[in-house]
This record gives structure tokens, C-alpha cells and sequence, in this order.
């Protein structure tokens, strides 16, 4: 490559559920994608009640990490950065993990705190919506955990990480297929017992004004099954509108459905379908307790964030895109 081309990188994001790669080139203030990737391999399963990964969950999600990793490099990415979130934070036994994924990839995820990954996902989301004079909420439902921030750049004022997530809240409530009424009152029981800090954060004002988004794959999938997509359209996810009242019909609808039966509905990951209706249920439940009506759905997340702090110039690459 010679020296005038762009350089490329990589980010790997290793979530409780899901396993994300962004191969990006740097084009001055800005990333262009060049790869993007998302694999289910739910490394977090069984976390929260025995507090161990699973060995097949880690066998699964080191292939997907070595995957990734040699598609970077044969794409040209001089640097690849991976983090772990939740499930690699709450394991016992992440050790394993993380030695698996130095022999496989070359490269073992650095452990980043809550309150890290929720700065991350409020760089990448300001990036893309915040504006000058414009409060943002950023909300990120993950497998094992959810992530809200607040503020006015793209520096939060704000955040809080909470252990709840989609799968979390699946496993606890061992809910019936399709869920019983009795069991979506428990799930929504634990989602807002689980959050119900945002409704402080609410009374505080400092949410006051503030646009919602919402990022990661629980509510991408939302809006993709809201829009009937035959596939997987980033365009048409990116940047779109969910209403809270639509998102109730949704979850409604959702939940009077066998794992199978949402499985097969245009827009759905099949191996997001067990887990969503919890998924769906948490987003419900944050933007009640934050007083929100609508939110704004975002493709990007963890990686994005990542990707202008450490081969960017973080906060100020970010600003660069807004007039002084």
C-alpha cells in the first residue's frame, strides 16, 4: 500500500450475544467502512447463573475472533483493536477466554468497564446525531448489560451501566414459548426494577430536551422486523424512527409468538428470536422511565466509538465534522 493510500483498521467488538468487526479506512476527520460483520455466538450464555463461559461459547467465539481477524489483515488493517463487554467482565473463568483467543487471532479483547463501553457508544452515537446545542440520551440494550449516557457533546454528562440485558433477563425469567402473561410481568418487573435508576436520572433534568438513540442489535432488529425488511438493510436502519407506541404493538405482537414462529418474521435474526421480546421489553421499559415517546435507531455502536478514540483523535475527530 503505498503511502498516499488510506490506512485501514479493524475493530472487533465482543459482546454477550453478538461478535461485531468494522475494517474501516481514515479519509481525514472521517471513517469509511470497507467490512462490516456481526455473528451471534452468545458467549454469555449461562454466565449469570453459573459465572463461567461456557467451553462451547468459548470455542464459538474464538472461531468468529479469528475469523475476523484474518479478514482484517488480509484486507490491509495495520491495527485491530477488540474489547470484551459483560459476559468477559462477569466470568470467572475469562482467563480461558482470552488466552483461547491469543492462540487462535494473534490478539486477546481488552476487558473494558460499563461505564467505558457507555462512553464509546455515546462518541460514536454523537458522531452521527449529536449537534451543537443539542442534548443527546444515548440507550444500549446488550446481551448482559444496558448502557445510558447524557449530554451535550460527545463527552457524556452522564452515564450508567446496569447488568441487564437481553439475555440476562431471558435466562431469569425462563420465560414459556411463546411467554405467559404472568411471564411478561415478571420480565417487565425485572427490566424496570433493573433500570429503574433512569427514572432519576429523568427527575434530575438532565434528560430534559434530549433526543433518544438507541443503539446495538436488540433495536436494530426492532426496527428491521418493524419494517418488514426481506434482509438486513443498514440504510434503512440507520437513522430511522421508533415510536414507543409502535414498539408496544411490536412487543405484543412478538410475544404472542413461539421462538420458531419469530424466527421467520422478515427481519429477524433467527438467533436473536429467543431473545428479543426481553430486549424489546428493557428498550420499552428505559424510554418510559426516561420519559421518551420516540427514539432514533443506530447501526453503530461499541466499535464505531472505539474507532475514532483509538485511531482517531477521539473527541476532537468527532467535533471536527461540526462548524465552530
Amino acid at each position: 500500500m503505498s503511502d498516499a493510500a488510506p490506512e485501514r483498521v479493524a475493530v472487533i467488538d465482543v459482546g454477550t450475544n453478538t461478535v461485531l468487526l468494522t475494517v474501516a479506512e481514515r479519509h481525514g476527520a472521517t471513517f469509511r467502512p470497507v467490512v462490516e460483520r456481526a455473528e451471534i455466538t452468545r458467549l454469555g450464555r449461562g454466565v449469570d447463573r453459573t459465572g463461567s463461559l461456557d467451553p462451547a461459547a468459548i470455542a464459538d467465539t474464538v472461531s468468529v475472533i479469528a475469523r475476523y481477524a484474518a479478514e482484517a489483515r488480509s484486507l490491509g488493517a495495520v491495527r485491530i483493536a477488540a474489547v470484551a463487554t459483560s459476559a468477559a467482565r462477569d466470568a470467572r473463568n475469562g482467563a480461558a477466554f482470552f488466552e483461547a483467543s491469543m492462540a487462535a487471532a494473534g490478539l486477546a479483547p481488552e476487558i473494558i468497564p460499563g461505564g467505558e463501553e457507555a462512553r464509546l457508544v455515546h462518541l460514536s452515537a454523537w458522531g452521527d446525531f449529536g449537534a451543537p446545542g443539542r442534548r443527546l440520551a444515548v440507550l444500549d440494550v446488550g446481551g448482559g448489560s444496558s448502557e445510558v449516557t447524557w449530554g451535550a457533546g460527545p463527552v457524556p454528562e452522564g452515564r450508567r451501566s446496569f447488568q441487564m440485558g437481553a439475555v440476562r433477563l431471558t435466562e431469569r425469567a425462563t420465560p414459556g414459548d411463546p411467554p405467559s402473561p404472568a411471564d411478561l410481568r415478571r420480565m417487565r418487573e425485572g427490566a424496570r426494577e433493573a433500570i429503574a435508576e433512569v427514572a432519576a436520572i429523568r427527575a434530575s433534568g438532565a434528560l430534559d430536551g434530549a433526543r433518544l438513540v438507541a443503539v446495538a442489535g436488540t433495536v436494530t432488529t426492532l426496527a428491521a422486523v418493524a419494517q418488514e425488511l426481506p434482509e438486513y438493510d443498514a440504510l434503512r436502519v440507520h437513522g430511522s424512527t421508533l415510536r414507543r407506541d409502535d414498539l408496544e404493538a411490536l412487543l405484543e405482537r412478538l410475544s404472542s409468538l413461539t421462538t420458531a414462529a419469530r424466527a421467520r418474521l422478515p427481519g429477524m435474526e433467527p438467533k436473536r428470536a429467543d431473545v428479543i421480546v426481553a430486549g424489546a421489553i428493557l428498550v420499552a421499559a428505559a424510554m418510559e422511565l426516561g420519559g421518551f415517546d420516540a427514539l432514533t435507531v443506530s447501526d453503530r455502536g461499541v466499535r464505531w466509538g472505539l474507532l475514532h478514540d483509538r485511531f482517531g483523535a477521539g473527541v476532537h475527530e468527532v467535533m471536527a465534522g461540526f462548524p465552530r
